[in-house]
């Protein structure tokens, strides 16, 4: 008789404390890893960036030892760097996954053209990437100078869209000293391979992918990955490896996958507090949040259209911070940590996390400095 495939239904249950354990256990958030910067980017499939710092605060809240100047040498050595990639944001990616992640989310970036195609009338798309790619290619290129250069081709289409266009058709990388901890400059462009000084390369295969991203990310749903890499119909490859891992189901009977022989802590395991930056993938990379964010403080870490950084306690969302790193060396003030908690919490958990507050003031603001509980926004 042919053996049958397991339903939802018939996996085994992981309640939200397991799930949120083994999560954490793939983040390097139990406890700090002895990794090179290097090595927990490629395993962590990237970093978040939007702003310049959280890459270095993602980082320093994963790794024993790690200092901003570890990254930042690997930005100026080209091993890794910062190009819009999942869900049309900007990552930081080792050398490698920005040849070959990029191409993965092409279809992406080709919906997103698309949204733009009323201010692209009477516009080549293929001519546009190649008078694109030819004038960026010479030397970088800040975003208004690829507009105003596409615009004396296509006089008539709207400025935006022309950018936008160049954007998503072409994979380009923000150049140092753009992303570089302690230095400052504007966005410059350039395409990866002209960057790296490689040629394009193929797309990872899309089950390489979702296996590293169960690595990453696990245990996970369909519905999950295709949130964290802005794709859809990811379906099909996760039958296609279905063999190859274990499924359970979680508290709604939500069907997910994991990798047979990654970390599954107890549910009891101890997770010490951890403070994250704005856009912390751990945040941003499940359909279902539930296994980080309690349903009660949704939408707690935003104010308009600001994020805030956030604050695990006990492995769960529980507040908020922000670091005034004070004036500059010789000023005689000190850094201050504010942390806002969304609830209360022990005299012992607070204690813990003032102790893990001193750690970051140590690493990230040349510390010591004071931590305070009260208003991030006071």
């Amino acid at each position: 008789m042919a053996s049958r495939t397991k339903t939802p239904d018939q996996s085994p249950l992981i309640g939200t404390r397991a799930l949120n354990r083994a999560t954490l256990a793939r983040q390097l958030l139990l406890s700090r890893a002895e990794m090179s910067a290097r090595d927990a980017v490629a395993h962590l499939l990237g970093l978040q960036a939007q702003n310049v710092k959280p890459p270095y605060f993602q980082l320093h809240a994963r790794l024993a030892g790690f200092r901003p100047a570890e990254l930042a040498g690997l930005m100026e050595s080209r091993e890794v760097v910062r190009m819009v990639t999942m869900r049309s944001t900007i990552h930081t990616h080792t050398a490698h996954d920005a040849l070959t992640l990029r191409p993965l989310v092409q279809a992406a970036r080709d919906r997103e053209v698309a949204y733009f195609r009323k201010g692209l009338t009477g516009v080549d798309l293929d001519r546009l990437a190649e008078r694109a790619r030819a004038f960026i290619e010479a030397e970088p290129r800040t975003m208004v100078e690829i507009r105003e250069e596409l615009l004396v081709h296509w006089p008539a289409a709207d400025p935006q869209s022309l950018s936008v266009a160049a954007r998503c058709l072409l994979p380009l990388v923000q150049v140092t000293p753009r992303g570089v901890w302690g230095r400052s400059g504007q966005v410059r462009l350039a395409t990866v391979e002209s960057w790296l000084g490689e040629e394009a390369a193929p797309a990872q295969p899309v089950d390489e992918v979702v296996l590293r991203y169960l690595g990453a990310f696990g245990p996970a749903s369909v519905k999950d990955m295709q949130t964290w890499a802005g794709l859809t119909r990811l379906r099909e490859a996760f039958e296609r490896l279905r063999p190859r891992l274990i499924t359970f189901r979680d508290e709604n009977g939500t069907e997910l996958f994991d990798l047979p022989d990654a970390p599954r802590p107890d549910a009891d395991t101890p997770a010490p507090p951890r403070f994250l930056p704005e856009f912390d993938n751990l945040l941003l990379s499940h359909a279902d949040r539930t296994r980080v964010v309690a349903p009660e403080i949704k939408g707690r870490t935003w104010t308009g259209n600001q994020a805030h950084r956030t604050l695990l306690v006990d492995g769960f969302l529980a507040g908020l911070w922000r670091l005034d790193e004070g004036a500059k060396e010789g000023s005689g003030t000190d850094p201050v940590l504010t942390v806002e908690l969304f609830g209360t919490q022990s005299r012992a958990r607070k204690e813990e996390i003032e102790a893990e507050g001193q750690v970051l003031l140590a690493g990230m603001a040349g510390g010591p400095g004071s931590v305070r509980f009260g208003s991030i926004l006071g």
